[in-house]
């Protein structure tokens, strides 16, 4: 998974390391043959999911998004905050906590 907008790569893992590597969404250890980085954390497959639709993120494809702590699939995080994430009048960035009106496919401040 690839976060887009995050310059951060995930720190290189070899076989022998696998096993010590943490799970972020249960705490668990590592040991599926395949594991996920997103948001500087290491994810078991089973759970990387969506944080509206609890989706799991590695089953519909390689980017994830993320805004105010919330792990999204592409879907919802255009349903929330837009293309950009940001109001299409103004051009300025949308805050995840911030109520919004959508109007033909755009996001738009309430103030």
């Amino acid at each position: 998974m690839v976060n887009p907008g995050s310059s951060s790569q995930p720190p290189p893992v070899t076989a022998g390391s696998l096993s010590w590597k943490r799970c972020a969404g249960c705490g668990g250890k590592i040991a599926d043959r395949f594991l996920l980085y997103a948001m500087d954390s290491y994810w078991h497959s089973r759970c990387l999911k969506c944080s509206c639709c609890q989706a799991q993120l590695g089953d519909i494809g390689t980017s994830c998004y993320t805004k105010s702590g919330m792990i999204l699939c592409r879907n919802d995080y255009i349903r929330l905050f837009g293309n950009s994430g940001a109001c299409s009048a103004c051009g300025q960035s949308i805050p995840a906590s911030e109520l919004v009106m959508r109007a033909q496919g755009n996001v738009y401040h309430l103030k």
